[in-house]
Parts: structure tokens; C-alpha cells; sequence
């Protein structure tokens, strides 16, 4: 049964560590689902530190890709890397509490961005927006070992810079300035949001187990004022359609599959559908942001020692979608023709980590 528990533990805990894959701009708010009863060891903490890495730059309009991009040599290449560093403190067989840091590391690669005659790169680094959360398990854990359900809230603070700039080149040669990076690899979104969670199991027996984590994030605050103008002037379309400073939106992550318990082995297979949505629940929408998801197929693996994890989680596209944003609409009012933008995902993600109770 422990060994049963800590491998759910390192399944759970990388639930929300994944942003979505490309320029879809979800960024790394951890999960530190815990998976704990209080009566099976006697650990007080747990540590967690997940390594994230994809390479985003197939671009969809819609669910359309649109292959000419790569074919012209003309897509945005998007390298993230995320390092994810989690501790949770249980306080008793109900109640933990968390606090993750995400360490961020991003590059794009363009050519619009500089002029459209050659390719540049801009880079961002640092830390991220951290997390403070608080969990709860519904049912008593000691008499209900086969199955529960844990809920979770939190507060994102916007630790992570939001206006992160670097240099872009100009259509005048040898002429550069310097302006905020794409949203896509800034280190935070600039809001202070509210996440609620809810992470469940069910052990059908010894060896096979269901999982379930649902993650959403509320960003009251409508804009970050935030130029997207790359160090220039923004166009008057931009001004009128308010994609001339990037929006705070929010966030949503459903995942779920079943876990298959081997020796010390866990075998995983599940989906994971991580989006950015149009609208937000609390306050405005508008402002620039590249609404869209991406469900993914999740294979994973776990291994399990006394009191070490040791997992890695690939989730692959099946799906991408980039919808139309509020200033797509707007867009679409003002001038009679219909607009939407598009957006560079991935084609799978790299999740490698380790978990540790002490």
C-alpha cells in the first residue's frame, strides 16, 4: 500500500507542472497533488523538482495547420524550458500545504519579429510566477484507502517579470531596440490569480488505479500593460482591436488515465487537455493573448524507491486548436472581414523529475 501511495504521489504531483506546447501561453503553475495518508509513513515533507522541456513550431489557425509556414521557412521556433521546484508540507492525514517555483529559461526565434528579412532570437530568463496553495482530502483517508478526492486552493503571485525585454532587429540595418519579448516566453503574466484544484483516485485493485486532476486559474486582472510592439510604435489596428498590450488571462487543465502498478514499475496512459480560453470567468478579456488547446495523448513512467520517485511523463499532440481572441473579434466587427490569428504548438513535451519524502 505505501509503495502504492508514493508512486500516485509522483503521477499526481507533475499534473499542472506542464504549460501548454507551443505559443498557447500557459505557463507553469505546479501541482502538488499529494497523494498522502498520514497512517502509511511518517514523512512530514515532500520535495518535488520537474524538468519541462518542448520545441514549439507547427502553426494552426484553428485546427488547420498551416504547413506553408515551415515549408517557406517562415514559422516561429519556440525552445521552453521549465524547472519546477516544489515543497509540500503535510500537516496531517487531511491537510497539506505547497508552495512551487518555477525557474524559467525560453528563446524564439523569428522572422517577423525582426524586420522579416532574417532570422533572430530573443530570450528570456528567470524566475516565474510562484504558488501558494492549500489542500484538503473529502473523505477520511484511513477509511477510504481504495479511492478519494483532494481539493485544493491557491494564490499565483506575479513574481515572474511580465515586461522581460531584449533586443529586436529593424527593417534598417545594423539598427536595433530593445522592447518586451513575445508573451509567449515572458516569465510571468503580470496578474495575481486564484486556483482551485481537484485531484482523485480510485484503485480498482493492487495493481490497476485511476487518476483524475482538474486545474483552473483565475486571473481577475484584465490587461498587464505590457507593450506588443517589440520596441516600436504600435499600429493603429492594434490600438483599436487592444492588442497593442498583452492580456492576463486564465487557465484550465484536465488530465486523466489509469495507472498500472509493476514491481516498482508504474506504467501511465492518459489525456491531458491544457487551455487558454477565450473569456475569462472574472473580469475583461481583452488584450493580446493567443487563446487555444491542445489535447495531448500521456504515456509515462514511474519508479519507485523507499522514499524517492524518480518519473518521466511525454504528452503527444492529437489535437491543437488556436481560437479566435477577443481582439480577433473586434477585429472582425470593425473592418467586416473575418480575422484570426494563429498560434506555433508542439508536437510533444518532455516531462522528467523526482519526488522525495522526508
Amino acid at each position: 500500500m505505501k509503495s502504492f501511495l508514493l508512486i500516485l504521489i509522483a503521477t499526481c504531483i507533475i499534473s499542472m507542472n506542464a504549460g501548454a506546447q507551443g505559443c498557447v501561453a500557459i505557463r507553469s503553475t505546479g501541482g502538488m497533488c499529494t497523494m498522502d495518508h498520514s497512517d502509511t509513513t511518517t514523512s512530514k515533507w515532500l520535495f518535488n523538482a520537474n524538468n519541462r522541456y518542448f520545441n514549439s513550431f507547427r502553426h494552426f489557425v484553428g485546427e488547420v495547420e498551416q504547413t506553408q509556414r515551415t515549408d517557406q521557412g517562415t514559422q516561429v521556433i519556440n525552445h521552453a524550458y521549465t524547472l519546477d521546484l516544489a515543497i509540500t508540507r503535510i500537516l496531517n492525514n487531511r491537510w497539506s500545504v505547497a508552495f512551487d517555483m518555477p525557474i524559467i529559461s525560453n528563446t524564439r526565434s523569428s522572422l517577423y519579429e525582426h524586420g522579416g528579412k532574417e532570422r533572430h532570437t530573443t530570450a528570456a530568463f528567470g524566475l516565474g510566477d510562484v504558488r501558494f496553495s492549500v489542500y484538503d482530502w473529502i473523505l477520511d483517508p484511513v477509511k477510504n484507502r481504495r479511492g478519494n478526492v483532494q481539493v485544493g486552493l491557491g494564490i499565483k503571485l506575479a513574481t515572474g517579470d511580465y515586461k522581460y525585454q531584449d533586443r529586436f532587429y529593424t527593417n534598417t540595418a545594423g539598427v536595433t531596440v530593445m522592447g518586451p519579448v513575445d508573451q509567449s516566453i515572458q516569465l510571468g503574466d503580470g496578474g495575481t490569480g486564484f486556483t482551485t484544484e481537484v485531484n482523485a483516485f480510485f484503485n480498482i485493485n493492487r495493481t490497476i488505479s485511476l487518476y483524475g486532476n482538474f486545474y483552473y486559474l483565475i486571473s481577475p486582472r484584465e490587461q498587464n500593460g505590457t507593450s506588443t510592439a517589440r520596441g516600436g510604435t504600435p499600429s493603429a489596428s492594434a490600438i483599436a482591436n487592444t492588442s497593442d498590450v498583452m492580456s492576463v488571462p486564465d487557465q484550465l487543465m484536465l488530465r486523466g488515465g489509469v495507472n498500472c502498478m509493476i514491481s516498482k514499475f508504474t506504467i501511465s496512459a492518459g489525456l491531458r487537455n491544457e487551455c487558454l480560453p477565450v473569456h475569462d470567468l472574472v473580469g475583461g478579456s481583452n488584450g493580446f493573448r493567443r487563446p487555444g488547446y491542445i489535447i495531448s495523448g500521456e504515456p509515462g513512467v514511474t519508479y519507485a524507491f523507499k522514499k524517492l520517485n524518480v518519473y518521466a511523463f511525454v504528452p503527444i499532440a492529437i489535437t491543437r486548436n488556436r481560437m479566435q481572441s477577443m481582439p480577433d473579434k473586434i477585429s472582425t466587427d470593425l473592418t467586416g472581414k473575418y480575422t484570426q490569428g494563429d498560434a506555433a504548438f508542439a508536437d510533444y513535451a518532455v516531462n522528467i523529475g523526482m519526488s522525495f519524502r522526508f
